[in-house]
């Protein structure tokens, strides 16, 4: 699963040939911002959120931080992180390379707005060491993202 999902996943774009694989880790922001040779923020991470049964997907600029009551109004409830095995369940990918694409399960998507300052950005591509670029009109698209949100902090 994970990486091979996601190559199956854009090949409808014909972008499967894009996805960048490291000989290191990139699970974290700082290891992934070190494999691509940008800075931190421009690292598209992807925070998974229980969501009921269900979770929800994130996807925020590598130096944003979740704001609690922002994500309570815009979704509705408390931010709460799914753990490594629920993520793992949920969106097919392990913690570390868990992405927007090729999902395992219906996971809706939303893209924070704090992306939208860089021409393009680096998500992960559902392993700890892989990572694609990408514009956000690409991201929007790929990812099949609902709406653009602010739902984070400490990035302007």
């Amino acid at each position: 699963m994970g990486i091979k999902d996601v190559r199956e996943y854009l090949r409808q774009w014909d972008r499967e040939k894009d996805i960048l694989e490291f000989d290191t880790s990139s699970a974290t922001v700082e290891l992934a911002a070190q494999a691509v040779g940008v800075e931190p923020a421009r690292i598209a991470k992807t925070l998974a959120f229980k969501n009921g049964e269900g979770a929800l997907l994130v996807v925020a600029a590598g130096d944003a931080k979740v704001d609690n009551k922002k994500f309570k109004q815009e979704f509705g409830f408390k931010p709460h992180m799914l753990s490594p095995d629920e993520a793992l369940a949920l969106t097919g990918h392990p913690v570390g390379g868990v992405c927007p694409f090729g999902l395992k399960q219906d996971v809706p998507v939303f893209c924070d707005v704090s992306l939208k300052r860089f021409d393009t950005v680096f998500p992960a591509c559902g392993s700890s060491n892989s990572a694609i670029e990408l514009t956000c009109e690409e991201l929007d698209l790929y990812s099949r993202n609902v709406r653009w949100v602010d739902v984070c902090r400490g990035w302007a």
